[in-house]
């Protein structure tokens, strides 16, 4: 391995598929709220799902997620809305599901360095999304946002880290998929950021990542 004592990772959308468990949660709430709704319907459903949840994306108050997507199409039995951050809270985090190859990396760079998490987000949603994907055993510290206080791109949740794996920054590397959130933030706490982009979007930011890869064992390269 490499000089890097330390590898922290960002969660939604790095080491968590969070587009495939939008979907997942589309169709529960379909199959749960909805009757009969015709194919070419469901099509233009989730794209408004998805757009609401887009418009939600960071913010821990999902009732305005599903209640801008339910006035947009009303369900047969609507969820009373003291319920629905419940519902949400109790049904997204199983909707998440990680592959066998991101654990066997994990694993792998655990082997070499220490392993950290920092994730923005609810501490109960991104606590059930970790326990249930296994991902707790694999790592040293885990920090989430409404737990600690902080939000990235705040450098001190960074840095928070960095005391909790006992590193400095010249022996960490950050895994993040948001330019600003994980790359920028890192590199104002002085820890080299790489880019996890496997949509290969443009970067359209000043933020320079110090390497970008669209797959995990493309970051084997960089430890070894």
């Amino acid at each position: 391995m490499s000089q890097y004592k330390a590898v922290l990772f960002d969660l939604d959308d790095t080491l968590l598929n969070r587009h495939q468990a939008v979907d997942k949660m589309f169709f529960l709430i379909i199959e749960t709220y909805y009757e009969n709704v015709k194919e070419s319907l469901k099509e233009q459903m989730l794209h408004k799902f998805k757009e609401c949840d887009r418009r939600g994306y960071g913010d821990n108050d999902k009732v305005k997620v599903l209640e801008s997507f339910f006035n947009e199409y009303p369900p047969k039995n609507r969820l009373p809305r003291q319920d629905i951050q419940t519902f949400w809270n109790d049904h997204f985090p199983h909707c998440f599901s990680i592959t066998q190859s991101t654990l066997d990396i994990l694993n792998t760079i655990k082997m070499h360095a220490k392993i950290g998490m920092i994730t923005n987000g609810a501490t109960q949603r991104q606590k059930a999304k970790i326990m249930n994907t296994k991902l707790n055993s694999c790592f040293d510290s885990i920090l989430i946002s409404e737990e600690v206080g902080i939000s990235k791109p705040d450098e001190r949740i960074f840095k928070l880290a960095l005391k909790k794996l006992n590193v400095i920054p010249e022996d960490t590397l950050f895994v993040g998929d948001d330019i600003e959130k994980d790359i920028g933030g890192c590199q104002n706490a002085n820890i080299k950021g790489i880019w996890f982009n496997p949509n290969k979007k443009r970067n359209v930011s000043e933020i320079k990542p110090y390497a970008e890869i669209d797959s995990f064992h493309q970051l084997l390269g960089y430890l070894t």
